[in-house]
């Protein structure tokens, strides 16, 4: 299985124009990706810079035959004209797909500080590496304790997961809305978390947990030990680091980690704020 995570910015890329028509051929440029995670997707949102209003899941699946599309929208709000802006995550997968949650996170108040509502987008994908959890999200990028409290639910929702992985399946209820599906504890999750490789929510992500549910590895170091992470925003200018920093990661569950093959950055791309990373298993 391979698959890649980015921060797509809404298409716009350094040039300040928003061209969703360099996305797509960048990806497959990288490589022949089983299921693509993508961060900043916008549906009729032209107040956000340089956008006309594009329903760009709609783009992005045409331009992704054979791929089930799953979005997850963090923002949803009135566009002023009787319709719905809408800002979140998408996951685009050509393996099976099971059932998939939509999970928003916490968003503490913080009045004198900017912030959005996020979500978690997560999605039962059957691989050859055996079924698990892909989970993609976008954490706050101005507040610490905001992405604490929205790491803090992802892991809770981790460990709700590997508790229902253990359930057997109830055939009483068979194609009704109270029939268990596979919830498989593990898990890969990734996207652009806004914080260094040094800052202290990436030891809270791998922190073990209480009660012995699987825990997560950060990719990088389990294919790179000892090295640190490459940068995946400001390789080209922008205004939100002062140097080049790792903020978008992949995380994984030891089972996954095991068969963690490759672990790559492309740091050419100039069609978003940030570069896509992604991961192969054998």
């Amino acid at each position: 299985m391979k698959l890649l995570s980015w921060n797509i910015q809404w298409g716009r890329g350094m040039d300040g124009r928003v061209e969703l028509a360099r996305i797509l051929p960048t990806i497959r440029q990288l490589g022949d990706f089983d299921v693509i995670c993508l961060q900043e997707v916008a549906v009729n949102f032209p107040g956000l810079p340089g956008s006309r209003g594009e329903d760009q899941v709609a783009e992005l699946s045409a331009g992704l035959p054979g791929y089930t599309a799953i979005y997850g929208a963090a923002t949803d709000v009135p566009d002023g004209r009787g319709g719905r802006s809408q800002f979140g995550n998408a996951i685009f997968s050509r393996l099976p797909v099971g059932q998939v949650w939509r999970h928003l996170l916490p968003w503490p108040t913080e009045p004198d500080v900017p912030s959005m509502q996020r979500v978690l987008v997560e999605a039962v994908i059957t691989a050859d590496v055996g079924p698990l959890r892909v989970l993609t999200t976008h954490l706050e990028h101005y507040s610490q304790r905001q992405r604490q409290a929205q790491i803090d639910a992802i892991r809770r929702l981790h460990a709700e997961a590997c508790g229902m992985s253990a359930r057997s399946p109830l055939t009483e209820e068979e194609g009704g809305a109270f029939e268990v599906f596979p919830r498989p504890a593990q898990a890969l999750l990734c996207g652009d978390m806004n914080f260094p490789a040094s800052a202290p929510e990436r030891a809270q992500i791998v922190a073990p947990f209480a009660c012995g549910e699987l825990g997560f590895r950060d990719a990088w170091p389990v294919l790179h030990p000892g090295e640190p992470h490459a940068p995946t925003v400001g390789i080209h200018p922008v205004d939100f680091v002062s140097q080049p920093e790792c903020f978008d990661f992949v995380f994984v569950t030891e089972g996954l980690a095991g068969r963690l093959r490759a672990h790559g950055i492309d740091a050419a791309t100039e069609a978003s704020d940030h570069q896509p990373v992604w991961v192969e298993f054998a």
